[in-house]
């Protein structure tokens, strides 16, 4: 039970490794809002982890406000987890469209602004708060043809880091997770094709040779959002069976 007590909105937590940080977090005592633009599968997981369904686009200013306002309303939050993202399908740097660029940067890199906006001044008020990035290993080590989605994951890893350094001292801590590819609704994007051949292209790049999987996220995530973790922040973990090494 180390986040008992804790409330805790985890973005994105309708699928993937969002659902399987707000699994982890329930079972350790925390109340968890189920943030998602899709409502309906807030519903389902928040049904199953005995919490709380939010619908929210977290790339839109207004969406945020009314987001803040209403978990505020029942409570303080105690941790936000900026997990949703969106990447553009496997394509030259210079053929990815317009409105595929503008949605990564919308969902993967402007969300964090959003949320940050909202709530790092009840954070301050409470001299507490922590804060927990999903990233990527895409991040640290790139992949061809993902160029403008690995773009805005090492952007992530650099606002985790700015972030930690300016809110260390209102007591507020903020850190990252980099998974590697996993199997959430994301992998078929990043692959292009969901194959097997695809599949072992993938994996042979991981000297564990699995997928990160929702479980693996949410014991990073679990751990570095815990007291146990109270002298960690600015930093951004590699969750990824050794592919960055």
């Amino acid at each position: 039970m180390r986040l008992a007590n804790k409330r805790v909105i985890v973005t994105g937590g309708g699928s993937g490794f969002g659902a399987g940080i707000a699994r982890k977090f329930a079972a350790e005592g925390a109340h968890v809002q189920v943030v998602d633009i899709n409502l309906a599968a807030a519903e389902a997981i928040a049904t199953e982890i005995g919490g709380t369904a939010l619908a929210c686009d977290v790339a839109d200013g207004a969406s945020v406000n009314a987001l803040a306002h209403t978990v505020l309303a029942d409570g303080p939050l105690d941790i936000l987890v900026n997990n949703a993202g969106v990447t553009h399908m496997p394509s030259a740097l210079e053929d990815v469209s317009e409105e595929d660029f503008d949605r990564v940067y919308n969902v993967n890199m402007k969300s964090v602004f959003l949320l940050a906006r909202a709530f790092v001044p009840h954070f301050k008020e409470r001299k507490a708060g922590v804060i927990l990035n999903v990233a990527s290993t895409a991040g640290i080590s790139p992949r061809p043809r993902l160029n403008w989605y690995n773009a805005s994951k090492g952007w992530m890893i650099t606002a985790t880091k700015t972030m930690a350094v300016e809110l260390a001292p209102e007591g507020i801590r903020v850190n990252a997770i980099n998974p590697v590819a996993g199997e959430t609704p994301l992998l078929k994007s990043f692959m292009g094709e969901d194959t097997p051949e695809m599949r072992a292209k993938f994996l042979a790049t991981i000297p564990m040779g699995r997928f990160s999987t929702p479980e693996d996220m949410g014991n990073a995530a679990c751990f570095l959002c815990s007291d146990e973790a109270s002298m960690i922040t600015g930093i951004a973990m590699e969750v990824d069976g050794g592919r960055c090494i």
